[in-house]
């Protein structure tokens, strides 16, 4: 008796932003990428056809032996509400939908005609609705047999948050909230009034948080949104453009605040401190309420999110600490670019009836899914441009020479094993430092980083000592949830702080025995590294332990402000190169700084590009 034909299906995310890849194979998670790792353009929303090449490429078949491609969203839907809100939204409407009409009227209307061209086959094109690929995208992949969903994004077709329910290999999307209503444009409103760019700038306002008071949260719960007890939302449209003009906020919006919106890179006020404090505090409130009237009509104890909302690992943490649902688990690539995942799993599950297996571990294998390079790619390109290195295929001499750099306080550029999906670094391609030392921050984000001061860096832990740093219930493979670093290693802040607007004076203040991952608000951005999941860098982090006795080291994504994560040894060696990174770690090939040769491009010039951006 021969065996069935494995079922092998295509998801594509494309022509918003973060397009991006996944091959599903029977249900199994074969590899995923966003296509801003290959082009190396941020957040590039062109049709994932670098992607789709890595994936066809990882999973070793033919375009012809796809049994199909999903589409993450339905391009007539998503015309039907552009072209309301167009008539709602008059004349002053007519440059938004110029806009969104090259998209809608051009390349989504013709996606079956771009698949073909990409794949040279004539495979079944199916189309999914939005919120069902993020509501996939978080179900299937998770280690429950039964789960509440919760989708909460800018807007899909229509809907902006939904609740469902997923059982075996089942979903059902019961409640829904319809745009304009939107947490997610919500939340990116107060990013564009501060100054920073909406569909990438949401970190920045989360991580400034921290630094003011919620002193605005009662105008804004008065005039701006009405918030239900079950959370459901309405917003005061009176107060945004997002409808009727090409800005997200408008003159009115501006006078309940005080004064015209912030100037990007102009300096940080007051103002926008306690304006980020005031959306994130409110922010909170809704996830809370929603996921509570999540479990009341599910029955659900445990529950999964997705959506760009669920990137906010600080309002994540405070719902695994409130206690609603007994497991959280949130997809890592929770924007656009894991509407791939979903659809691709969707189709899988959903049309072709592959049965879905649950383990004790999640499916989505740590979000390493990306390309890997082999030890023999990289000295070969190492090699044919003459860039010193050493080649040390012993890994535990390896581990000890790079624990040994991070302990003296050197930057390490950290390239090993498959490239994670989705925004975050995970040990894959990563920038890493020595947590202890009070400077840290200031030097990575400044030198080598090339951005804002304020902006708080990563903890990477051991697993097993976790609970040693972090007060964390459960674990956080995938960097999602914020969780306060343990009390006995706080550091008070002299008082002096609190009223202080310099802000790198406060950054540059020590707030417990690891500063450099300890936020002003004694919070932490926490990813446990567990040997099952990613063994190389689990065993660095227990040799940095051995050397230093700290299980913890400062873990940043390998990229520059404005540039993607890096893909190729090429990407990396050019970051390297251009910041002041001590060192670089490829495969078991180290390079040091000092052996390079001149770049021929100026590190000031580059940084002047991004500073730009």
């Amino acid at each position: 008796m021969t065996a069935s034909k494995p079922r092998h299906v295509l998801g594509i995310s494309a022509l918003y932003h973060d397009s991006a890849a996944c091959l599903v194979r029977d249900g199994e998670l074969v590899a995923a990428a966003q296509e801003e790792r290959f082009t190396r353009k941020k957040h590039d929303p062109r049709f994932p056809t670098h992607a789709i090449n890595y994936c066809l490429g990882e999973g070793f078949i033919e375009p012809d032996e796809l049994d199909a491609v999903v589409f993450y969203d339905h391009p007539l839907l998503t015309l039907d509400r552009v072209v309301h809100t167009a008539l709602a939204g008059g004349e002053g409407a007519a440059e938004q939908w110029v806009r969104a009409s090259r998209s809608l009227l051009g390349s989504k209307l013709f996606v079956q005609q771009a698949v073909r061209k990409a794949l040279g086959a004539d495979v079944p094109l199916f189309f999914t609705e939005h919120h069902a690929a993020h509501a996939a995208s978080a179900f299937y992949p998770s280690p429950f047999e039964r789960a509440a969903i919760l989708t909460m994004d800018g807007v899909g077709e229509w809907a902006t948050t939904t609740i469902g329910r997923g059982e075996g290999g089942r979903i059902e999307l019961l409640r829904e909230i319809r745009f304009p209503h939107s947490l997610g444009l919500l939340y990116s409103a107060f990013t564009a009034f501060c100054g920073f760019k909406v569909n990438s700038g949401e970190y920045k306002l989360m991580g400034l948080a921290p630094y003011g008071q919620p002193v605005y949260a009662k105008a804004i719960r008065e005039h701006l949104i009405d918030v239900k007890a079950d959370g459901s939302f309405r917003l005061n449209l009176d107060y945004f453009g997002f409808v009727d003009s090409a800005s997200m906020t408008n003159d009115r919006f501006a006078a309940l605040f005080g004064g015209p919106a912030r100037t990007a890179e102009s300096r940080i006020t007051r103002r926008e401190m306690d304006l980020a404090a005031s959306i994130q505090a409110v922010t909170e409130e809704i996830v809370l309420a929603l996921a509570a009237h999540a479990r009341e009509i599910t029955g659900c104890a445990d529950a999964v999110l997705a959506g760009g909302v669920a990137l906010n690992c600080v309002a994540n943490g405070k719902l695994q600490r409130a206690g609603i649902f007994d497991r959280l688990w949130i997809q890592p690539a929770a924007g656009d670019a894991g509407g791939a995942v979903g659809a691709a799993l969707l189709a899988a599950h959903g049309h072709f009836g592959v049965p879905r297996t649950v383990g004790a571990r999640d499916a989505q294998h740590g979000s390493y899914l990306g390309p890997a390079y082999s030890s023999a790619e990289i000295r070969a390109f190492l090699d044919k441009h003459g860039y010193p290195y050493d080649h040390v295929p012993d890994a535990a001499a390896r581990n000890t020479r790079i624990a040994a750099a991070l302990a003296e306080g050197k930057v390490v550029g950290y390239v090993a094993g498959r490239m994670e999906f989705g925004p975050r670094s995970l040990g894959a391609r990563s920038i890493l430092g020595d947590p202890r030392r009070a400077d840290t921050q200031t030097t990575m984000n400044l030198k080598i980083k090339y951005r804002e001061s304020f902006r708080p860096f990563a903890p990477s832990v051991l697993a097993e000592r976790c609970a040693e740093y972090f007060e964390l219930n459960g674990e956080s493979p995938y960097m999602l949830l914020v969780a306060p670093v343990c009390a006995a290693r706080r550091l008070p802040l002299p008082q002096a702080l609190d009223a202080t607007d310099d802000m790198l004076e406060v950054v540059r203040q020590a707030r417990s025995d690891v500063p450099a991952i300890t936020h002003v608000d004694h919070s932490a951005r926490v990813q446990t590294v567990d040997a099952a999941d990613k063994p190389d860098y689990h065993a660095l982090l227990a040799e940095f332990e051995r050397q230093t006795g700290c299980a913890v080291l400062v873990n940043t994504s390998f990229n520059v402000r404005g540039e993607p994560i890096v893909c190729a040894p090429a990407d990396a060696y050019r970051c390297f190169m251009r910041t002041e990174m001590d060192l670089l770690v490829l495969e078991d090939c180290l390079l040091d700084k000092v052996a390079q040769p001149a770049p021929t491009e100026p590190v000031d010039a580059w940084r002047t590009e991004y500073e730009l951006d």
